[in-house]
């Protein structure tokens, strides 16, 4: 199925709760197309002992496509040949985009430059320099918008190429003093999210967020972060998505400095410079930057028995664990397991977590 009929659909399979990017794709891929998968949502709900999940209205789907072309924008799938590669690699990426501006430049080799909202005016210029360089060297920037350090660093790279990634729908701009500068990345660089026309960035909106600046980047840059704040959330991401975390050393007085020297204790690369960036990512195959998306597709469940679901259900608590474990200790095929994963997040009983656990929820 294909054209606006397609897109309609999945677009209503993305939007229905209990469906998130993991259950998105594995549905896709045992069903063959989001309309066979739509039918066959009651079926797995109650295999997994729910009712089933509440289906995205057509109609309510139809108005987000029209606002969302109001806006200038457009939608990209994961399995479409401009979706950005290394962010196809993702187990739990976007299954949709919505962006304006120019995809190519996330087909150019990617940095992400993060760091904190109450940036030190030292470590914003040093921001700006540094994706000034990268610019100059090729590189494409990538960042969050938000005040601080993301501010300068679309700054200092919006001539040569960034990408803005933002936690709230198209047409919100948040910061609002930021507004001027997101349109500006929209019709100057690349501007991206997932989230529908009208949606308010909200707090659990930021980590999914993160995953994109991270799943597009080869490596992560982290210029000023305290401790416990949302840039270490990207260097987390970041490793577990096997690319490159680095981090710019600062004062052991400066608590914005506290999350950076953290990282590097824990085994990030100390940044100093541009070169010391494009030493990081020069000796990766850039030619993966550019290769056809094919990491979207997940592997089709297959279908469990009544006592390979009780085996199943019988390891899980409300405590998470590694889907990995789980297969283990259950003994059965993986397709098997993810299978009756599926069915029972789909009947609302599973809550999936980061680092590929789940758990039942209470």
């Amino acid at each position: 199925m294909s054209g606006d009929a397609g897109r309609l659909a999945r677009l209503r399979l993305l939007r229905t709760a209990t469906i998130g990017p993991i259950t998105w794709r594995q549905l896709v891929a045992r069903f063959g197309d989001a309309e066979r998968a739509l039918e066959a949502l009651p079926m797995l709900a109650a295999r997994g002992g729910g009712r089933g999940p509440r289906i995205a209205d057509a109609g309510a789907v139809q108005r987000e496509i029209a606002a969302v072309e109001r806006l200038g924008a457009r939608y990209c799938f994961v399995d479409e040949p401009d979706y950005p590669p290394l962010l196809a690699e993702l187990e739990n990426g976007p299954p949709a985009l919505i962006l304006r501006g120019e995809m190519a430049l996330a087909e150019r080799p990617v940095v992400a430059l993060v760091g904190a909202r109450n940036a030190s005016a030292a470590a914003c210029r040093f921001a700006r320099q540094l994706a000034h360089g990268l610019g100059e060297a090729g590189v494409t920037t990538a960042s969050g918008l938000a005040r601080g350090i993301d501010t300068a660093v679309h700054a200092g790279s919006i001539e040569s190429g960034t990408i803005g990634v933002i936690a709230s729908g198209m047409d919100v701009a948040f910061p609002p003093e930021n507004a001027e500068l997101q349109e500006r990345v929209a019709n100057e660089g690349l501007l991206l999210t997932e989230q529908p026309p009208g949606t308010e960035p909200l707090a659990r909106y930021f980590p999914a967020r993160n995953r994109i600046i991270a799943g597009l980047a080869l490596g992560t840059v982290v210029v000023e972060a305290a401790p416990r704040s949302g840039s270490l959330i990207t260097a987390r991401l970041a490793t577990e998505a096997g690319r490159e975390v680095m981090a710019v050393p600062g004062s052991p007085l400066d608590p914005r400095a506290q999350g950076c020297n953290l990282l590097i204790r824990e085994g990030a690369t100390l940044v100093q410079t541009v070169d010391d960036i494009l030493e990081m990512i020069r000796p990766i195959d850039l030619r993966a930057v550019r290769a056809p998306a094919s990491g979207w597709q997940a592997p089709p469940p297959e279908d469990a028995s009544d006592s390979e679901r009780s085996r199943i259900t019988g390891l899980l608590g409300p405590v998470p664990v590694a889907i990995d474990e789980l297969i283990r200790q259950a003994g059965l095929a993986p397709a098997v397991v993810q299978t009756v994963l599926l069915e029972l997040e789909l009947a609302g009983r599973l809550e999936r977590h980061a680092g590929g656990r789940v758990s039942m929820r209470l």
